[in-house]
């Protein structure tokens, strides 16, 4: 009879795309069941992993009612499974994952904090935020930032004690898997292909960001950014700037005039969400991540693995990832001149992009190969088994 492990998330597509491969990994030593609000991706989990799923519908909200129901629900399930271990990943899963498995009394209640929206939070909302991680934190038995970043972040602001935390393997959820970004992947005509549909000639410099179109990704200051390099180009060197992501208007919404800068220039390639980013990040010469606040980003680890070098704000999980004049260029926060002057950095000094370009997949196969986090954590899960008598 195996070890039972309950794996929960707010929304299916984080137990689908952040944990991607994990579950299966894990299910070879544990009886794996994931945990989600309904949608098809959930069952998409069920079929390529091969795990259990429960679907218990969790709101990223703050809306009391629906999360009282939530942790009723939670609760009621666990109490039903007994499991060994919940490990619970995203803020609202946190807590009503880490409520309910004590309620319950699961022995091993392990939480991933994958990035903290209260860094960016002011006034009563940043209070009630703090409340949330806190009550979190003190519910699990243990809790994971994935960077040392966040981990300083939490000790500093009080939020846990050292002895509950730590940082599995060099940080990140879920590693990279470096044999799928690869670029040997793609192959020269399906990038000659990309290239002549996005009008990218062989002149041409390409900067890509991949993500949300939001404030707190930097994208305001990056057009801002662009747009002053895009003017005053050498010809000889032009540039272009892909945008990979969807628009939210309704969260953290861009300001009008980066809206239709965007719309209006035309060596920004606004391209919408792609389900498979390797052909653009094949296309590109490097990754710009101007982020406000991040967890751990895959997308850096993935640039990188792609043989891309990054350029990326001062935040923990970047700065991390990346080694200043070693495999990318660290900027400060919300600073459109500092990264105008490293745009323009990576654009000139050929010898320094060259070099930043051959380190980039070598430093991160060396640290975030995905197998070597998976095997770490299991390492984690299964010292704590023995540590509290709990038979594997």
């Amino acid at each position: 009879m195996k070890t039972k492990l309950v794996r929960i998330t707010t929304v299916p597509v984080s137990l689908k795309v952040l944990l991607k491969g994990q579950h299966k990994f894990m299910s070879e030593y544990f009886d794996v069941t994931g945990v989600s609000s309904s949608g098809q991706e959930l069952y998409e989990v069920k079929d390529s992993e091969g795990i259990n799923v429960v679907a218990i519908e969790m709101s990223r909200a703050i809306t009391p009612l629906s999360d009282l129901k939530s942790l009723w629900k939670t609760y009621q399930f666990l109490k039903k499974q007994k499991p060994q271990i919940v490990h619970t990943h995203t803020p609202k899963a946190g807590i009503i994952g880490m409520l309910a498995a004590k309620l319950a009394k699961v022995p091993l209640r392990l939480h991933t904090v994958a990035g903290l929206p209260l860094m960016e939070a002011q006034g009563t909302k940043r209070k009630v935020l703090d409340f949330v991680e806190k009550l979190t934190y003190t519910s699990a038995t243990k809790v994971y930032p994935n960077s040392k970043g966040l981990y300083d972040f939490i000790l500093k602001n009080n939020l846990a004690q050292s002895k509950k935390l730590k940082v599995i393997g060099n940080g990140s959820s879920n590693g990279i898997d470096t044999r799928f970004f690869s670029p040997e992947n793609i192959n020269d005509e399906q990038k000659d292909q990309l290239k002549k549909d996005l009008n990218i000639t062989a002149s041409d410099f390409v900067f890509v960001f991949v993500g949300r179109l939001v404030g707190d990704k930097g994208i305001n200051e990056l057009v801002q950014a662009f747009s002053q390099i895009s003017k005053n180009a050498d010809r000889s060197k032009s540039v272009k700037l892909l945008l990979i992501g969807p628009l939210e208007e309704h969260l953290d919404p861009l300001q009008p005039e980066t809206v239709q800068e965007i719309k209006n220039n035309p060596d920004i390639l606004d391209l919408g969400f792609q389900k498979d980013v390797r052909p653009y990040f094949a296309v590109s010469d490097a990754l710009v991540f101007p982020s406000y606040r991040e967890g751990f980003p895959n997308v850096v680890m993935q640039a990188g693995a792609m043989e891309l070098p990054s350029i990326v704000s001062d935040i923990n999980g970047c700065n991390e990832i990346i080694v200043e004049g070693q495999n990318g260029m660290i900027i400060p926060v919300k600073n459109s001149d500092k990264l105008k002057v490293a745009m323009e950095k990576i654009l000139s000094d050929t010898d320094l992009y060259q070099k930043l370009k051959i380190n980039s997949r070598p430093m991160i196969q060396s640290r975030y190969e995905q197998s070597v986090i998976w095997n770490e954590l299991l390492k984690e899960y299964k010292t704590l088994l023995k540590e509290n008598n709990i038979d594997v």
